[in-house]
């Protein structure tokens, strides 16, 4: 039999052996391999001797039938992974080599080629066997050593071990002598992940940057100049301004695959996420995130600042939008598209010129779940977010319609987003993921005489005993009032669960539908324990005449100034200023709490208490304020 022939009948027996190592491959795959068997061929070929020869450093005087299996520890391997050895010799009989030729296996890896005995020949063979091994592809690599003089010994492991951890496979096709398909399109995400400008140039900072990414080390002024000078050797458009473009990028690493060094673009390939595949790992894409089950999760600054970056990066023609040539590229650096035309039913769009770096310390993100049936309305409440009327709401194709609304509102000077998911109205599926929010939006039709029903069994079975305050929403409100077959009306049933009385509300409108009811909705999420019925910025109530009142300047000009006469006054004076600032600052948060206890039990169309909680805070007020201006005649 020719060497051939043997070549052939080895490689066609791999599907065995790949059947008889799947199970071990598949548990070590996160690995790498870093345990592998080693050692596969006929007898009398040397295996045992090469693998006795790599433990004791020197030739055996009796050879064992098989070697014991041993383990390589990762401290002495110059990859440092360990290695396991095991020795086949009396376990695998399915090909026949003639000649001193060894076959070392790894599990679902290419084979490496081992000329054993070169002591033997006075000549090296390697000429016959290169050919052979650029013919198959499954071939990794191959050596000539000899266990008796300890050739090669050392050599031929690293070269196992390389093969594993750093297989040409899945980089390299030998017959186009080019890089495989996946091979470069991983290196172009890459690529542009690293191009920080977006300009499709490598400058030096950004190669710089690659290289501390990948090899926590930068490249000298030098060795930038010599990687971009044998760019320019060899390829016509690989440098241009002085940086590295793409094809340049690409023909680099083909330089290192044909060199040998895969080891080099294997490194760059794991630090960017990729498996032994060429696909992005999945703990890649999906970091575990640990929320406790009474927590959220928001972005912090330095997120929004990141986002921001990414949104200038892309925005090429400085439009302060995205367009769909500009949004593709963006997500050209995922493996999918996020989502499709139903993004512009999701978001709102805005003036990039408001302020999106200032910093914030509590909670800016709100999520409110849309409960209703069928045809309540739930889809044009989402819409009217984003300031689309019904003639526009039409317009929208069905496919691209959104579950979700996202968009900012304003509390008493507060920028804040808040983001409505309308749940599927499947009354018997509800998860848990369909309830979980900071506040509970529920929609019903005022026309629809049966509409109503659904939300009052929502409300009963979920959210009665819940500490999430709820709001109802009484939609399509341009059209004619039915009373509702339910056994107490909207308002009554609001009234016994301590509710906020149903909110009118219709998308019909000739211009943008209002905005009142979103801001509301917010304040309540923010305020989920205060149980106001007023949840306006109307500006006239007592609610928001207290607010306002306490968040004025001049409110903190008094503070400012009576803690500054404070320090300087006698006792008696002390004790004055101390019952003016007590009167000035604090009665009128009294006067809004027992607003708040009051209007909790009291009808919201009770005149008699709005003139006395107004009349009570005004004349507080004056009281504080004319004792504030007799104290300062004093001086």
């Amino acid at each position: 039999m020719s060497l051939i022939s043997s070549l052939h009948a080895r490689i066609n027996c791999t599907a065995l052996v790949r059947q008889c190592t799947s199970g071990y491959a598949k548990i070590n795959k996160k690995k790498i391999v870093t345990e592998s068997s080693l050692g596969f061929s006929t007898a009398k070929v040397g295996k045992t001797s090469l693998i006795m020869s790599l433990v004791s450093e020197e030739f055996p005087d009796v050879v064992p039938y098989r070697a014991e299996e041993i383990t390589i520890p990762a401290d002495v391997t110059p990859e440092r992974v360990p290695t396991h050895i095991v020795d086949y010799s009396g376990t695998f009989k399915c090909a026949v080599f003639l000649w001193d030729f060894l076959f070392i296996y790894f599990f679902l890896v290419p084979l490496i080629l081992v000329g054993n005995k070169s002591d033997l020949v006075e000549h090296s063979s390697m000429e016959t066997i290169l050919p052979i091994m650029n013919q198959y592809s499954e071939i990794e690599t191959c050596v000539e050593c000899s266990a008796k003089n300890l050739k090669n010994i050392s050599e031929l492991f690293y070269y196992a071990q390389k093969a594993v951890l750093h297989p040409t496979g899945p980089l390299y096709c030998p017959e186009k002598k080019d890089m495989k398909q996946l091979c470069i399109k991983a290196l172009t995400r890459i690529f542009k992940v690293s191009d920080l400008d977006n300009d499709g140039i490598l400058n030096d900072n950004e190669l710089n940057f690659f290289q501390r990414t990948c090899f926590n080390t930068p490249l000298e002024p030098q060795a930038l100049e010599d990687v971009k000078n044998v760019v320019r050797k060899n390829l016509i458009d690989g440098v241009c301004d002085n940086g590295l473009t793409l094809k340049g990028f690409l023909f680099l690493h083909t330089l290192f695959i044909q060199r040998g060094r895969h080891e080099t673009t294997w490194t760059v390939l794991r630090r960017f996420g990729y498996d032994d595949d060429l696909e992005l790992n999945q703990d890649y894409l999906f970091p575990p995130l640990k929320v406790p089950p009474d927590c959220t999760t928001e972005l912090n600054h330095n997120a929004y600042l990141f986002l921001q970056s990414v949104f200038d990066k892309h925005d090429k023609d400085r439009d302060c939008a995205l367009s769909p040539e500009e949004l593709k590229d963006l997500f050209d650096v995922f493996p999918y598209m996020p989502w499709g035309a139903d993004v512009n039913n999701t978001v709102l769009t805005r003036d990039k010129k408001i302020d999106l770096q200032k910093k914030q310390t509590q909670r800016s993100v709100f999520r409110c779940n849309v409960f209703g049936d069928v045809g309540s309305g739930k889809s044009g409440f989402l819409q009217a977010f984003l300031g689309r009327n019904l003639m526009r709401q039409k317009m929208i194709k069905e496919e691209h319609r959104s579950y979700y609304a996202i968009s900012t509102t304003y509390v008493y000077g507060q920028e804040k987003y808040l983001l409505l998911h309308e749940v599927f109205p499947d009354f018997d599926y509800l998860s848990d993921a369909d309830l979980a929010c900071d506040i509970v939006c529920l929609v019903y039709d005022v026309s629809n005489p049966y509409s109503f029903e659904y939300c009052a069994k929502v409300f009963k079975q979920y959210f009665m005993d819940s500490k999430t305050p709820c709001m109802m929403i009484a939609a399509k409100s341009d059209l004619p009032e039915i009373k509702q077959m339910y056994g107490c009306s909207p308002l009554e049933f609001c009234r016994r669960h301590k509710m906020p009385p149903p909110q009118s509300f219709t998308c019909n409108t000739a211009a943008a539908p209002s905005r009142d009811i979103y801001t509301k909705l917010t304040t309540m999420a923010m305020y989920p324990h205060a149980r106001l019925r007023c949840m306006c910025t109307c500006n006239r109530c007592t609610f928001c005449l207290c607010q306002n009142f306490l968040n004025s300047e001049l409110l903190q000009t008094v503070r400012a100034k009576l803690y500054a006469v404070v320090l300087r006054r006698s006792l008696t004076n002390f004790i004055l200023i101390f019952v003016a600032i007590v009167t000035a600052i604090y009665f009128p948060w009294a006067c809004f709490s027992l607003f708040n206890r009051h209007v909790s039990q009291a009808d919201l169309k009770s005149s008699t208490f709005w003139l006395r909680a107004s009349v009570g805070a005004t004349v507080f007020a004056v009281l504080g304020f004319a004792m504030y201006r007799v104290l300062l005649k004093t001086r």
